[in-house]
């Protein structure tokens, strides 16, 4: 979801500091005509790189000043499909998933992301191999190849840009009055430079804002992140459904939001109430997967002590639900990490964009 204006002014616009790798020279360097004798080679902690941030609607911005911060990143906002060619990784931000997909669809946006990001269908004979992705909260949704709480008012409910094996729930936590922020786990060391001093493994400041949750990964997905949380009332009566689809044996790939309202005529006015969900009926309650798809699951990955009953839940009970998420070039949080003044996860991404760059990923 897209962050309020007054959320935005009261982020820090303090800069933070990064160890840059001054690797000694070799003979080869020092004998080599017209260079100088004090350059360095490209590594993976200086080499330079260009992150596209998706500027359709969103957080952009934000994204944005967070990745300028670090050393020898630049930005450049991606509003179109020659806007790819420059780039070597993107971030979609957070915001309206609907709406960016409603005008990415329709001028070749989201065809050209799908080949960015999966790369060539020549890969095996020297096509290019797709670039990393970043998804936050509603790019974690466009990223994901099933999606559940679709819009009822959208044809075909909503527009993936998919690649991501990971089946995701809309507004899972709830509305705006439902925002949240909550000690998440931290991004792997691995690709992180300075923050391997500043921050270590210390928890993450996790900033949920109408947010997403992913129910569900494949087998090839690494699970970075999970939370104890009880949906809210709609969301428990569209994983009511859900559950109902998979017993009778149906591939869901993408389900549209359910009615979760109760009507009453009494008196001639109408009473509306939320239909309750307990956790006999949804299976919700003991935390156990009920979509059809194991997992393997590691418990350094899940702070349960942190579990989550927000205003509007359903009275089904908390479940465990993945909240960040790598699957090769493509990474997705449920969070929002531009909204906070801590870099870990930008310097994740950055660290595998150049990673991809040097031929790694």
């Amino acid at each position: 979801a897209e962050p309020a204006q007054s959320e935005r002014n009261q982020l820090s616009q303090s800069g933070t500091s990064s160890v840059r790798a001054e690797p000694a020279q070799s003979e080869q360097q020092i004998n080599k005509p017209n260079r100088s004798s004090t350059q360095a080679p490209t590594t993976m902690s200086t080499a330079e790189v260009t992150i596209g941030v998706l500027a359709l609607q969103g957080a952009f911005e934000e994204h944005q000043e967070r990745l300028e911060r670090l050393d020898g990143v630049k930005t450049v906002q991606v509003r179109t499909p020659a806007d790819l060619a420059s780039i070597d990784g993107i971030v979609l931000p957070g915001g309206e998933s609907t709406a960016m997909g409603l005008i990415g669809s329709h001028d070749g946006t989201w065809d050209a992301l799908k080949k960015f990001i999966s790369g060539s269908s020549e890969q095996s004979e020297g096509g290019q191999k797709g670039k990393p992705a970043w998804g936050t909260c509603a790019g974690m949704v466009l990223l994901s190849d099933r999606c559940v709480g679709t819009s009822a008012v959208i044809e075909d409910g909503q527009s993936l840009i998919g690649g991501l094996d990971v089946l995701v729930c809309r507004n899972y936590f709830g509305s705006q009055i439902s925002s949240f922020e909550l000690s998440t786990p931290c991004p792997p060391l691995e690709g992180r430079t300075s923050s391997k001093e500043e921050g270590g493994n210390d928890a993450y400041p996790g900033v949920f804002i109408r947010a997403p949750a992913i129910l569900n990964a494949g087998p090839d997905v690494q699970v970075l992140g999970r939370v104890l949380a009880t949906p809210c009332r709609q969301a428990a009566v569209v994983l009511r459904e859900l559950d109902r689809k998979i017993q009778a044996g149906e591939e869901v790939v993408k389900m549209g939001v359910v009615d979760a309202l109760v009507r009453e005529s009494k008196g001639g006015e109408g009473k509306k109430m939320y239909v309750d969900v307990g956790a006999d009926e949804s299976g919700m309650g003991t935390g156990a997967d009920d979509d059809g798809i194991e997992e393997e699951k590691n418990d350094g990955n899940v702070l349960t002590e942190n579990s989550l009953h927000l205003p509007g839940a359903a009275s089904c009970g908390g479940r465990e639900v993945i909240c960040a998420v790598r699957k090769n070039n493509i990474l997705c949080t449920a969070f929002h990490p531009e909204l906070t003044n801590d870099l870990r996860w930008h310097e994740y991404f950055v660290g595998f964009v150049r990673e991809s760059k040097l031929g790694g990923v």
